[in-house]
């Protein structure tokens, strides 16, 4: 017998102002065909003022609770992936459990960026099977409007905010790739590329800061690194490409998500996609991905899934999971 990181609810909020990109075109040199030929997206949802990353996150954990039948209170650890948290402490991790009317237990944020979701479901996953938390809820959530560069139109329009969230348990597995759970992560980075997607600011630095990105290295990178890591975890799995029954990638970019799923010989019918609705939400994306992916029937229980994410640092990686 294995100890295994099961899915056991999943969920999602997304703040109801909704940005097509025809609203760019009255601000900047830019038109709705030119970003969505380039990036897939056709709008994104921005937080209202004084909507906060923890408030998004709150949501899109009640969700997840609500499809678990689960309460606060059957919690033992938080993770909330983000890069855009309320404050420079506490955690947005430690609002959430506040907020969920949670007082046991421990909460924590993980960032790495666009990447931060695969990140904390490994280390989540690492806390059950080390026997440290029996259920813990991982939330990827971002407020990403707060720090764009709004002159920018090279990054401005393709980055928007929202929250999605797992409940992981802790159950017996037999140890094989046809376990339900998780079955393989793989975590990488390499700080050598910082300035090739940055924030230019932060506490140490003492300003906010805004994104700054070189678009087409970051995308050079991407679809050779996505495919490795989610191939690299597959085979630690013991499972191969045409195993997978679907790839649910970070969303950040339409071409990029086509070109990886074509290196790793998939067809685009086996990736959800939902960039166009959703822009690039980040560390929100993978769950945003995969709560939608319930809802519109395509994710089914014991589908093999492999999510991949590529972000800032630069930091990527990969999890196999059994739904």
């Amino acid at each position: 017998m294995a100890g295994r990181s099961v899915v056991v609810g999943v969920g999602h909020y997304l703040p109801e102002r909704i940005v097509p990109n025809s609203e760019f075109e009255k601000t900047l040199d830019t038109t709705d065909e030119w970003i969505r030929t380039r990036s897939g997206i056709e709008r994104r949802h921005f937080a209202a003022e004084g909507e906060t990353t923890s408030d998004l996150a709150t949501k899109a954990a009640e969700a997840a609770l609500a499809d678990a039948d689960l309460s606060a209170d059957d919690i033992d650890a938080i993770v909330v992936a983000t890069s855009t948290a309320d404050l420079t402490f506490p955690s947005a991790a430690t609002m959430v459990q506040a907020r969920l009317g949670m007082t046991k237990g421990f909460a924590f944020d993980v960032q790495a960026v666009c990447a931060g979701f695969v990140f904390a479901l490994s280390n989540a996953n690492a806390l059950i099977v080390s026997g440290q938390a029996k259920r813990v809820l991982v939330i990827g959530a971002e407020t990403f409007s707060r720090i764009m560069d709004w002159t920018d139109r090279s990054t401005c329009v393709l980055f928007g905010d929202g929250a999605g969230a797992l409940v992981l348990e802790a159950q017996e597995g037999n140890g094989t790739s046809e376990d339900r759970g998780i079955l393989a992560t793989d975590l990488n980075s390499d700080g050598r590329y910082k300035d090739l997607l940055y924030v230019d600011g932060g506490v140490s630095t003492q300003s906010t800061g805004h994104l700054r990105m070189q678009g087409n290295q970051v995308f050079r990178h991407a679809v050779e690194k996505l495919t490795k890591t989610a191939e690299t975890a597959l085979e630690r799995a013991g499972l191969g490409n045409s195993d997978v029954d679907w790839i649910v990638p970070h969303q950040a970019n339409i071409r990029i998500i086509q070109g990886t799923a074509k290196k790793m010989g998939l067809p685009m019918e086996n990736v959800v996609v939902t960039v166009q609705d959703h822009g690039n939400t980040s560390a929100a994306s993978i769950p945003l991905a995969l709560s939608v992916g319930k809802q519109r029937g395509q994710i089914k229980p014991g589908d093999l899934i492999v999510t991949e994410a590529i972000g800032g640092g630069l930091a990527w990686g990969a999890v196999v999971l059994r739904w």
